[in-house]
């Protein structure tokens, strides 16, 4: 099934090579893994990868990233607020300072008046702008903002259900879209899709679903070190690795997210430019904790972690990844000292599952719902495959439920229990995950708060002491403090094998030698501004 999938996808993906067109040197050829052009209204679709490419290019955030460096893993910085901090004796409130001066992508003014106005867009059912559409892509990303108020014409008070120290990064997931062209647009969203503004470096010329999207630069850009050098960027879905690998060595394209491992060489040979580097991202199988899975005993988690060569899963896939000992990777600042060590062992795998009351006879069915591509999903097919056999050899009975990326990642907006889980009894899920904050990493994954639309505990984790350890995090302000919090946190959830954790993604691109001047930042988020072709 896996197989005929493929032979489709590159078959499409070659549709698109011919269609596309020779362009000015100071234009940007992207080839990306999504299937379709993102959402562009300002909360986009197509995962992360919408984020980084037709989220932070046309809009800003109150909390921007810092993606300038290649050695530090990525934090955030000022963006459309200059600063913001909790209102003493009651951190439920917060006071941001918006900056002054800046403009919509259409000359209009952003301020306060702009805030409120894109924050009742997602959150205000009653308000005439209110999307539905761009709720669903951000909603889990902002679960503990409940008020929001203009304070005078550059501040606003934002205000939280619980405390949560670590909201200013909530506050970089939610994007600005200038109100005076909703009217424009006739008040529709749909329209708006195809002529979007924002306050990014980057403006919108063109919109073509499903084959290009078309981006110039904003000189008008309130980031005068962020003004892009190119004149644009063209963003064309390709979700084969093999299609993306054909068009960069075509000359069609400059630049390819994840290229199909077995190219690599191929493409250095070409002259072509790898780069890679480790980021907070990883690579797993989410597993349903609810009565009846077979996934409720530690004895078969564990044995699923055993059971997968990780070693020859990266040689597979030419290198491009770390093997995972856990959610993050050996040498991060969470990673701690787990007492499980995820390694290969399928001798100890065997034993675990006869303990667990496993044999030929009775198998442990899994069916886990996979993507055929996607941002982040490195190359899904291929992997997929690899760990069913790993899984398979010790005793597993594994099966998939293979869909298109967009539709995994509504299928994730539901939980475990929903229709449409219960209908393909799935009991596990690989979506690929960013840990770019303590948030983003364990509270919406782990905590039993957060299961789906409100977070994305997929697999209804519920394990009160685990609540405890993140809610600590939570309320705490030092940075310090937070991570040796952050390091309990990991060191338990490794020795409860919670998740089966396979792989960490060393986000690899491959690029035309005459692309100069990226510096791939860690983080799932990247920064063009200071690209330029040569």
């Amino acid at each position: 099934m896996l197989h005929r999938l493929r032979a489709v996808a590159a078959g499409f993906g070659l549709l698109i090579i011919s269609s596309m067109p020779a362009l000015s040197q100071g234009t940007l050829r992207i080839g990306m893994t999504a299937a379709d052009v993102p959402l562009t209204t300002g909360q986009p679709d197509q995962g992360f990868e919408g984020y980084r490419f037709a989220g932070y290019t046309i809009y800003d955030a109150l909390v921007n990233w810092d993606l300038s460096k290649a050695d530090v893993i990525a934090d955030i910085k000022p963006g459309l607020a200059t600063e913001w901090k909790p209102v003493e004796g009651d951190p439920k409130r917060w006071i941001f300072k918006l900056r002054e001066g800046v403009k919509f992508q259409d000359s209009t003014d952003f301020d306060a008046d702009a805030v409120i106005w894109n924050l009742d867009k997602i959150l205000n059912d009653k308000s005439p702008q209110f999307d539905s559409k761009q709720l669903a892509q951000v909603r889990a990303r902002i679960p503990t903002l409940v008020g929001y108020k203009k304070i005078d014409k550059y501040t606003v008070e934002l205000a939280t259900k619980v405390v949560n120290a670590l909201f200013p990064y909530d506050m970089s997931y939610v994007f600005y879209s200038s109100p005076a062209n909703w009217e424009a647009q006739g008040r529709d969203w749909n329209k708006v899709a195809l002529h979007p503004v924002g306050t990014g470096p980057f403006k919108v010329d063109r919109v073509v679903p499903r084959e290009r999207l078309e981006l110039s630069r904003f000189d008008g850009y309130w980031d005068k070190a962020r003004v892009p050098k190119l004149d644009k960027v063209i963003l064309f879905p390709m979700p084969e690795a093999a299609t993306r690998t054909a068009a960069l060595l075509a000359g069609q394209i400059d630049w390819i997210e994840v290229p199909a491992p077995d190219a690599i060489a191929r493409l250095k040979q070409g002259g072509m430019t790898i780069v890679t580097n480790k980021y907070p991202h990883n690579w797993a199988y989410q597993p349903s904790m609810i009565e009846g899975s077979p996934w409720t005993d530690i004895r078969v988690r564990k044995a699923a972690n055993l059971a997968i060569d990780r070693a020859g899963l990266a040689k597979l896939l030419g290198g491009t990844m770390i093997e995972a000992k856990g959610h993050v990777y050996p040498g991060h600042p969470w990673f701690g000292h787990p007492d499980f060590d995820i390694k290969y062992d399928p001798e100890e795998a065997k034993k675990l599952l006869k303990e667990a009351g496993y044999g030929p006879n009775k198998k442990p069915k899994i069916k886990i719902a996979i993507s055929t591509s996607g941002s982040g999903q490195m190359q899904p097919l291929p992997m997929n495959e690899y760990v069913q056999e790993n899984l398979n050899a010790v005793g597993f009975d594994c099966s998939f439920e293979v869909m298109e990326w967009n539709a995994l990642v509504t299928f994730s907006f539901q939980p475990v229990t929903g229709d449409a889980a219960q209908k393909a009894g799935v009991n596990a899920i690989n979506i690929s995950r960013a840990l770019v904050d303590p948030y983003s990493g364990f509270t919406r994954l782990m905590h039993s708060n957060y299961v789906p639309p409100v977070g994305a505990n997929w697999g209804i984790l519920k394990d009160p002491k685990l609540d405890g350890m993140i809610e600590k995090v939570q309320t705490t302000f030092d940075k310090a403090e937070q991570t040796k919090a952050m390091i309990d946190i990991h060191n338990y959830i490794v020795d409860q094998a919670y998740w089966i954790w396979i792989a960490h993604d060393l986000n690899p691109r491959a690029m035309s030698p005459k692309v100069k001047g990226f510096v791939q930042a860690q983080s799932w988020f990247q920064d063009l501004t200071p690209v330029s072709i040569q």
